[in-house]
């Protein structure tokens, strides 16, 4: 018999998991639901779209589908029958599952101000989420010549990088003291906002938004200090929250998220979570590489492959994406002491590093500007490996090996088992074995591994592990 699995959401998650389904061996058909009218895309990739460094086409995932996928988009799911085992589309048809999955993803929070209506908001003021949110926002940029980002956190600084790009005066307004709150302390912050202005992008900080009134000549946003700030657009970057609408109306287990066990099981074990509606041992994901480790360990327990997978989040690493702007910063940022705390600081040139070492393991790092350890630093923290006892090495940018103080300055030099791509888990091993199989481009290289699909900030690595292949008659690879 044919297992019927609907997967409900197009997004990131969802996309992959009907990939990682299409790619395994077994008797099943698999129907998305899409709410979205487009093929599903690369959210990571709609900062890059809005600066105009690439072009819609560029953020279409091309995960598999054909034989035994269904991808139906343009169709919202309004309820599920536990009972009967089925949904119920917007247009009342009504499809079966033995399994379900919900990928719904997360929406745009919408702050409580006066003169913001979710439900009907003002042409000029436009969340930062999804692909029409993009589209949106550029046809209010076409002839602005302003604009005002509210909300310091990672999107909102992509955004307003991305606007600025474009010519825009833009100016990010965050009630916090600091930029990026949850990822840097308050130096990383004041290091990060000296950056943003060099490129035309001013920072208001700890005060926060009142009221909203727009028109069609402008907006403006009141601040909590009596100020008033006028622009030709508002861009809404205030966090997001999970979309767990299906799930409660269901009566599934929902807390902040929807909750799931290490098999991404839900309270009913016929339905599974993923991704940013999914909550894990009490923590949401938010990114993306978490919601396609999940899609993996997901294919693998439906499909029988490996029926003992188990979800296990990794370390996180943060990476901010924009132009003129390396950031990196992962792990424990602000809690208890470590045995050892190293900084180092460069306003002028926008350069802040800081490592915290427990048990000589890595527990956090900021890493902000031109700093060639930061691959180094990211496999130190996200393999758990002692640091090497020259710490000035990785705090002051002279370039390591992945497992010590060897420079690395050929690829030959980089462990086999190194992360390249941290969004995808593809070490540079399997790079090596995709280009000894065939695939002698990066493209190529790229499609076989899915390395730089993800947020794109290893495509440079992939490159020149690819030229490094390209260029060596026979590669000794080490281990």
């Amino acid at each position: 018999m044919t297992a019927r699995v609907v997967i409900v959401g197009n997004g990131m998650a969802g996309a992959r998991l009907a990939g990682e389904l299409h790619a395994r061996e077994g008797d099943r058909k698999v129907t998305v639901l899409g709410a979205e009218p487009h093929r599903a895309y690369n959210r990571i990739l709609l900062s890059t779209l809005l600066a105009g460094r690439i072009d819609e086409p560029d953020v279409e995932l091309t995960e598999a589908a054909g034989h035994g996928v269904d991808l139906r988009s343009g169709v919202p799911v309004t309820a599920v029958d536990r009972a009967a085992r089925e949904v119920r589309t917007d247009d009342g048809e009504r499809i079966g599952y033995d399994h379900l999955v919900l990928a719904t993803g997360a929406r745009a929070v919408v702050p409580p101000l006066p003169g913001l209506d979710p439900a009907n908001l003002p042409e000029r003021v436009v969340p930062f989420r999804t692909l029409d949110d993009c589209r949106r926002i550029l046809a209010a940029a076409d002839g602005a010549r302003s604009a005002l980002v509210l909300g310091g956190g990672l999107l909102g600084l992509e955004a307003a990088r991305g606007l600025a790009t474009r010519g825009l005066a833009t100016t990010v307004v965050h009630p916090r003291e600091h930029l990026m709150e949850r990822q840097l302390d308050p130096t990383a912050g004041a290091v990060l906002a000296g950056t943003l202005a060099g490129f035309g992008v001013t920072v208001q900080l700890g005060v926060p938004a009142t009221g909203v009134a727009a028109d069609a000549n402008g907006v403006r946003l009141d601040l909590a200090d009596g100020r008033s700030i006028r622009a030709d657009l508002l861009v809404l970057s205030c966090g997001v929250r999970p979309d767990t609408a299906l799930a409660q109306a269901a009566g599934l287990t929902v807390r902040r998220g929807v909750v799931v066990d290490d098999r991404l099981r839900t309270s009913d074990r016929s339905i599974s979570a993923i991704g940013d509606c999914a909550e894990h041992d009490g923590v949401l994901t938010g990114l993306v590489a978490p919601a396609w480790a999940q899609a993996q360990v997901l294919a693998d327990v439906l499909t029988g492959t490996d029926p003992l997978a188990r979800y296990r989040p990794r370390p996180v690493v943060t990476r901010l994406k924009a132009a003129g702007i390396d950031l990196a910063s992962m792990g424990d940022a602000a809690s208890a002491r470590p045995d050892e705390e190293l900084t180092f600081a460069d306003a002028t040139r926008g350069t802040y590093a800081r490592l915290r070492i427990r048990d000589e393991r890595l527990v956090g790092a900021i890493l902000l500007g031109d700093n060639p350890a930061v691959g180094t630093v990211i496999q130190l923290f996200d393999r758990g490996q002692p640091v090497p006892t020259d710490r000035r090495a990785l705090l002051l940018g002279r370039a390591l090996g992945a497992v010590g103080a060897t420079p690395a300055a050929s690829p030959a030099l980089m462990p086999d088992a190194a992360t390249v791509c941290q969004c995808n888990t593809v070490s540079k091993g399997a790079l090596v074995r995709s280009w000894r199989s065939g695939a002698r481009t990066v493209d190529a290289v790229v499609a076989a591994t899915r390395a730089g699909t993800g947020c794109g900030g290893c495509r440079d690595a992939v490159s020149g592990i690819v030229d490094w292949l390209s260029q060596a008659e026979s590669v000794e690879v080490t281990r």
